[in-house]
């Protein structure tokens, strides 16, 4: 009531100024002049004798140039003037303003409310750069979906808008139908330069999907189409045509090509100031040269594209986080690394229909495992398979099943492992297993075809792989020699960019190995830093992937020799052996004399082997 008598004790001109001003969430004079559009009212003057009489204004900022109505007094006013005449052209005097003032967000929102298709997508689009791009991608999904058919089809431009605003927040699913509604409605339509561009844009929108889906023919095809029908100027799609043909050529393995799109990419990136496909695009750079082994860059790239999109980040960042994972895990930083895969499992969750989520639990299985959880590692990977092969993300198969036989040889399981590295065509599956069933000579051949493989191929990261476990299986081969030729060849691969779980991952055998190379002066620093995480990790579980598969007992092991072996593989000595166990020393040393004489050994490292 007492708001109401307020606006009735004002004069004409001014009822008429609050009125027309009030569609506005946020008021400055040169604002006000616009939506007013009457020379003879000072917007300026006007606000400021409001402030003066204490006309339910609140200034916004310390230099007075930005107020808004009270919240009462606005949504009163509102009434108002939806009751006495219509507030489009207000809106539209208001959004006009705004975008001369580089405001998208606060234009589209007049434009739309004033109901002013064309003007909506005018600002949609930008110079080039649509709004979804631009941190609009929320209020312009919001208002294309509100939108009638008729209305849609009239303006095709608006299904691909529709198609890219729900990539942008990714949701994939649905984009197909925009796209597939945008072609029907420009169906039989002239082809003008205008028409021929929304064509080119709906194959980047298939494009797209299709890299989510990982089809790297759908891919080919669709980024071809898209580079024949776009205007030669339009440079951000163009950019995301380079950044998917990047995805393609890694889908293919040839990762110079992969690396030289996403670079072109990032140059029509810096000229368009497109931050999606920037961001893509140097996602896509940092998987390669984490591929290549080439850690640290990799990181600070995947770190860049954090910095990129900043508060802003968008669900396909969990890449970057999933990436930087994978690095701190090399580097033994566990804790770290399972913060990142956390936040990037949080993420992918967001996005429909990629395999992103399973990526991020199979690392956090990992995690697990090598932090003792094998039981949690088995449980997560179980689920991971069952929505992997539901959802037929069969291009993350190779990664799962690696992750599989990595926790079961841990376990001890060697049978199950070898049953699951049968199915799939994985050379160092096979071969890590063919290890853990004492099958050296297998396991030689296996990882000399692999290296040739790889070599060709230029591939640094499955090298390196197949390199450490060509030490371990020499070293089986009672090969001292030539264990330790490879296990330089390694070391030397991997120092300059501190590999640490690589090696750690291999347990006891590795440990022995790496012990015998510092022994010799072989990369004194590094071998110094893995024998001391060597050192740090948790006991293997008895008949882990480091020993080959247990054969039966005629003698079992009692529950206390079992426990004592354990420590003897983590590497304790006997009187430390003593001082976990709260046990003497000579106790100790009667259960390890019990133990030779079950397993059939002498020595310590035959004990570890033989378990």
């Amino acid at each position: 009531y007492l708001v109401e008598e307020v606006l009735h004790q004002q004069p004409a001109p001014i009822q008429t100024f609050l009125l027309r001003t009030a569609i506005l969430d946020r008021l400055c004079g040169s604002l006000c002049d616009a939506v007013m559009d009457d020379p003879a009212v000072s917007g300026q003057e006007t606000l400021e004798t409001f402030e003066q009489t204490n006309l339910f204004l609140v200034p916004l900022d310390n230099e007075r140039r930005w107020y808004r109505y009270h919240h009462l007094f606005a949504e009163l006013l509102r009434q108002r003037l939806t009751q006495q005449a219509d507030a489009s052209a207000y809106h539209v005097r208001a959004a006009r303003w705004y975008a001369a003032h580089n405001l998208e967000l606060e234009a589209f929102h007049h434009a739309t409310a004033a109901q002013d298709i064309e003007l909506a997508i005018e600002l949609i689009e930008g110079k080039g750069m649509p709004l979804q791009f631009r941190g609009g991608a929320v209020p312009v999904l919001k208002w294309v979906a509100s939108l009638p058919t008729d209305v849609l089809d009239a303006h095709p431009v608006l299904w691909i808008t529709w198609g890219s605003a729900l990539l942008m927040l990714g949701q994939v699913v649905g984009v197909e139908d925009k796209a597939a509604a945008a072609e029907a409605a420009l169906h039989g339509a002239q082809m003008t330069a205008h028409n021929r561009d929304l064509i080119g844009r709906i194959a980047s929108l298939r494009t797209t999907v299709a890299v989510t889906q990982h089809n790297v023919d759908s891919i080919i095809v669709q980024a071809q189409r898209a580079l024949t029908y776009l205007r030669a100027d339009n440079l951000p799609v163009r950019a995301s045509i380079n950044w998917a043909l990047g995805n393609a050529n890694w889908l293919k393995g040839d990762r110079a090509a992969a690396a030289r799109a996403c670079t072109d990419a990032l140059t029509a990136c810096k000229t368009t100031g497109h931050t999606v496909i920037a961001m893509m695009a140097t996602l896509g750079l940092a998987l390669v040269q984490e591929a290549e082994n080439d850690l640290h860059r990799a990181y600070e790239t995947y770190r860049s594209a954090v910095d990129l999109v900043g508060e802003s980040a968008t669900p396909p960042i969990c890449d970057a986080y999933l990436g930087m994972a994978r690095i701190h895990y090399q580097w033994n930083d566990l804790p770290t690394a399972r913060q990142h895969a956390e936040k990037a499992l949080e993420m992918a969750r967001q996005i429909e229909t990629t395999d992103r989520a399973a990526h991020c639990e199979i690392v956090l299985a990992r995690l697990l495992a090598v932090g003792g959880d094998l039981d949690a590692a088995v449980a997560m990977l179980a689920e991971t398979e069952q929505s992997v092969r539901r959802q037929q993300f069969a291009l993350i198969l190779p990664h799962l099943v690696t992750a599989q036989v990595f926790v079961l040889l841990r376990q001890g399981q060697v049978t199950a492992a070898a049953q699951i590295a049968q199915r799939h065509d994985l050379p160092l599956c096979q071969a890590r297993v063919a290890l853990a069933q004492g099958d050296v000579s297998s396991a030689l051949g296996v990882l000399a075809t692999a290296k040739e493989d790889v070599e060709a191929k230029q591939w640094a990261d499955d090298l390196l792989k197949i390199t450490v476990l060509q030490a371990l299986a020499h070293h089986g081969n009672g090969d001292k020699d030539a264990a330790l030729h490879a296990l330089d060849e390694a070391l030397t691969l991997a120092e300059g960019e501190d590999f640490v779980r690589l090696f750690v991952d291999e347990g006891p055998v590795m440990q022995k190995l790496v012990a015998e190379a510092a022994e010799q002066g072989l990369h004194p620093s590094f071998t110094a830093r893995l024998l001391a995480a060597f050192d740090s990790e948790p006991p293997l579980p008895i008949g882990a992937a480091s020993a080959r598969a247990a054969q039966p007992l005629i003698d079992p092991l009692s529950e206390r020799e079992l426990e004592i072996l354990a420590l003897i593989a983590a590497g304790l000595k006997n009187q430390e052996i003593a001082d976990q166990l709260i046990i003497s020393l000579n106790t100790v040393l009667y259960h390890t004399k019990n133990i030779y004489g079950k397993l059939g050994v002498n020595k310590r490292a035959l004990a570890i082997n033989k378990a």
